[in-house]
């Protein structure tokens, strides 16, 4: 339910994933106006103060830098961000000791595993369990939980990827309730992306669901690529519990949001962009 780290892997090639600290890449290239310059420490020839010691420095005129500036050129455009929901003190919805960011977590890496397969440029914003409000380095909110929600999706906006599924566990009283739901952004695009991918996943429960417009949801509204909320069975259903529970059944349903996925890409790009 709703209430760092980051891989990046390309398969062709070397058939090995790069993996290095989001938060250090944010620190080197979103801080406005720096450069190898800046970063070397003060030069001799900056103003000082009559005891010597340099003048604080005077702020540059015009406009203040974006929140989100342009990606850097050494960072691949992803073909898909994974947003893995939850995470360290925030352990989303639950059953018994089960826990929902556990699964989520779980299903993240069994999504790479089979994107990557597919041969497609894939991140994922969490890899372990803790929280992304801990690396927060956009939106300074005094919450914890908006903490978190700004830094997945500034980090969405930063690598500014193909696309964005966010992985999450429904859970409610009744244990009736059961199946797939993907909740989409206004946008056309993401529209499709949800269809596509409720399809798929429809396929995989023999259900009939329809994705839902998210209106009050933070990730969508502030992602700017075309982003959408899986949920992916209800952990209330004892049902939906087992599939999202064992390993045969987890990759099963991670197939089946990769082939929505897949679908999409493909229709809005070329086959040699999108696999």
């Amino acid at each position: 339910m709703l209430t760092g780290l980051t891989r990046f892997g390309k398969r062709p090639a070397s058939r090995s994933a790069l993996v290095f600290g989001l938060s250090a890449v944010l620190l080197l290239t979103i801080l406005p106006g720096s450069s190898p310059a800046s970063a070397a420490g003060t030069s001799a020839n900056a103003p000082r103060t009559e005891t010597g010691t340099p003048a604080p420095a005077k702020p540059e005129a015009g406009p203040s830098a974006p929140l989100y500036p342009e990606r850097p050129h050494w960072i691949p455009q992803m073909d898909v961000l994974i947003d893995v929901g939850h995470g360290g003190i925030d352990g989303g919805a639950t059953h018994g000791d089960i826990l929902e960011k556990d699964i989520n977590l779980a299903m993240a890496k069994q999504l790479y595993a089979v994107l990557q397969e597919r041969d497609l440029l894939v991140s994922i914003n969490r890899i372990g369990d803790y929280a992304l409000s801990d690396d927060n380095l956009f939106h300074k909110f005094r919450s914890r939980h908006k903490r978190d929600l700004a830094q997945r999706s500034g980090i969405a906006n930063r690598l500014q990827p193909k696309l964005m599924v966010s992985l999450h566990v429904n859970s409610v009283r009744s244990s009736s309730a059961s199946g797939p739901l993907v909740l989409h952004q206004k946008s056309d695009e993401s529209k499709r992306l949800a269809g596509l991918i409720q399809q798929q996943m429809n396929r995989y429960y023999g259900t009939e669901e329809t994705p839902e417009f998210g209106r009050k949801y933070y990730i969508l509204n502030q992602s700017k690529c075309p982003t959408v909320i899986v949920e992916m069975g209800y952990l209330s259903n004892a049902g939906d519990r087992q599939r999202l529970l064992a390993p045969a059944e987890q990759r099963k349903l991670a197939e089946s949001i990769a082939d929505g996925i897949q679908l999409f890409l493909r229709e809005a790009y070329s086959d040699d962009q999108a696999g």
